[in-house]
């Protein structure tokens, strides 16, 4: 899927020259003139990576900068400024208000598509370090979402520690005791029998049929763990 780029710049040339370079390598590019523009356009759709002048009209780029890293929703956008400003203070101030990368004007073309091919790459691997897929199930341990063939499931907070814990490890064998110490912690005195309690539970909303299960298994006399 062709990654969405949203560009803040209020000088129209420089904005059509980047989004004209953007669309030559297939990426999906909107243009905001101002700030207030740009959150709007923020706000409405979902980007992988926004292209930010400093000198706007209205909002000033380090604070939309400031606003976008605050927003738990758009965090994780990728953010490039481009700017006459070329003072060292001015491009550390950038980064150090969450910036990913900072590019002077004037630009090459051909050195801002590397600068944005690298840190989508490098967004992209933050985000699969994030996701464990297993076959059919995918946890994404950012989001704390669970899905299963396609659907997603609700789990409780101690549900998604154990199915967590044993995603991360699979095929390694766990007793009762390793899981509560692991998920309850080892402060808190909890029953044995409550992993099963729990391991139940995971197995009625993940397997198919839960008396024959494909992931959550167990290992007679020993423990539990999740096979891939």
């Amino acid at each position: 899927m062709s990654k969405r780029i949203l560009v803040v710049e209020d000088e129209r040339e420089i904005a059509d020259l980047i989004a004209y370079t953007l669309k030559k390598e297939s990426f999906h590019v909107d243009i905001a003139s101002d700030g207030n523009e740009a959150l709007k356009k923020l706000r409405e759709n979902q980007y992988d990576l926004l292209i930010l002048d400093l000198m706007l009209p209205h909002i000033q780029g380090l604070e939309i900068c400031r606003l976008v890293r605050s927003n738990p929703s758009i965090k994780k956008t990728g953010i490039i400024i481009v700017t006459a400003k070329a003072e060292e203070f001015d491009r550390v101030f950038g980064l150090e208000m969450g910036a990913d990368d900072y590019v002077t004007k004037p630009f090459s073309p051909r050195e801002l598509i590397a600068r944005v091919k690298a840190l989508l790459r490098r967004i992209n691997a933050e985000k699969e370090e994030n996701i464990i897929n297993i076959r059919d199930l995918v946890i994404d341990k950012e989001k704390y979402l669970v899905t299963i063939r396609g659907e997603p499931i609700k789990l409780s907070a101690t549900e998604f520690k154990i199915l967590l814990y044993l995603a991360e490890r699979p095929n390694k064998i766990f007793s009762r005791e390793h899981l509560l110490d692991a998920v309850w912690g080892q402060d808190i005195y909890v029953e044995p029998r409550t992993v099963d309690v729990h391991i139940r539970r995971l197995r009625m909303k993940i397997e198919k049929d839960p008396e024959n299960p494909e992931y959550i298994k167990t290992m007679r006399g020993i423990g539990y763990f999740l096979e891939d």
